[in-house]
């Protein structure tokens, strides 16, 4: 199949959309013409209209995300697929009762991309850049009341370190989170450009090397959009509900990001395959080539892993 790319227009920009790992998942997954899918991560719907294109009029995707522009996006890129195509706001940790209050029981596959898409980050009005100077927001879905300003903002400076050290593995965290409740107390911290500047002043650097991997931010980013989203709570939820969900011979596939994510499907799959319930398909994380790393730099930290129910 060919990899399907969308232009998705952002704030009077484009930004061009490109599905992680899609020729992979496209080779190791084949739905029958009536198979159901349920797109956890509908995004832009790039996944779902790879595997759409192959599903006949008696076919049906269930696509699922949090964030309302990306619902709306992906409405208009899948309206002419000839499958049935239900798009839904919410949470993908909710995809038992969405899937009841569609009348389905079973479904044939359940994909979920964790990543966040190009749209998404460029998005001045999500805050989860700190490439740009944008409001320190960071929640995917704006129903969510606390955002990641309140959390820098509010939070002493203990659960901070802890927040940051858990959830973003940053050996520097008493440190940033010593510089963090330092600035406030100068004023409220309420862009992603103030805080990237501050946790570069907490680790002497100035994020502009070349030869560092990542910004020095990177890692706290990551620990507050986790935190403001609750992010690894949902994925618990997702991966706890899919076995009851899956048709026998259905599939499971995650696209993780980084090793908390990667490490909770891991070990899901594996406690699944113990009690006969999956067999798993990739022993080891299918990973982007260097090609599409080439040509996507999101995918360069990507993992894949399927599983089949037996």
């Amino acid at each position: 199949m060919k990899k399907e790319q969308d232009k998705i227009e952002v704030n009077g920009s484009i930004t061009e959309h490109i599905p992680v790992l899609a020729e992979t998942l496209a080779e190791q997954i084949k739905l029958p013409p009536d198979g159901i899918m349920v797109d956890a991560t509908t995004g832009q719907g790039g996944h779902s209209i790879l595997f759409g294109k192959t599903l006949g009029p008696e076919g049906v995707i269930v696509g699922l995300d949090v964030d309302k522009n990306s619902i709306q996006r992906a409405q208009f890129i899948l309206k002419d697929l000839a499958c049935k195509v239900i798009l839904v706001q919410s949470n993908f940790s909710q995809i038992r009762e969405q899937l009841q209050e569609q009348g389905i029981e079973k479904v044939d596959f359940i994909l979920a991309d964790l990543g966040l898409c190009s749209a998404q980050l460029a998005d001045s009005r999500m805050g989860l850049s700190f490439l740009q100077d944008m409001p320190l927001d960071m929640r995917i879905d704006k129903r969510i009341k606390q955002t990641a300003a309140d959390i820098v903002n509010k939070t002493d400076e203990k659960t901070l370190a802890d927040l940051i050290y858990e959830f973003g593995q940053d050996r520097a965290s008493r440190r940033i989170a010593r510089f963090i409740v330092h600035e406030r107390k100068l004023g409220p911290i309420t862009t992603t450009g103030q805080l990237a500047k501050i946790v570069c002043r907490a680790m002497g650097k100035t994020g502009q090397s070349k030869r560092r991997r990542i910004h020095p931010a990177t890692r706290t980013f990551q620990a507050l959009r986790i935190a403001v989203n609750d992010e690894l709570e949902n994925l618990k939820r997702l991966l706890d509900s899919s076995p009851g969900l899956l048709n026998d011979k259905g599939y499971i596939a995650v696209i993780s990001y980084h090793s908390l994510e990667d490490r909770l499907v891991k070990y899901n799959f594996k406690e699944n395959k113990s009690e006969n319930i999956y067999r798993i398909i990739t022993k080891k994380p299918i990973v982007p080539t260097r090609e599409e790393i080439a040509e996507n730099r999101r995918a360069r930290s990507a993992k894949l892993r399927i599983a089949q129910k037996q």
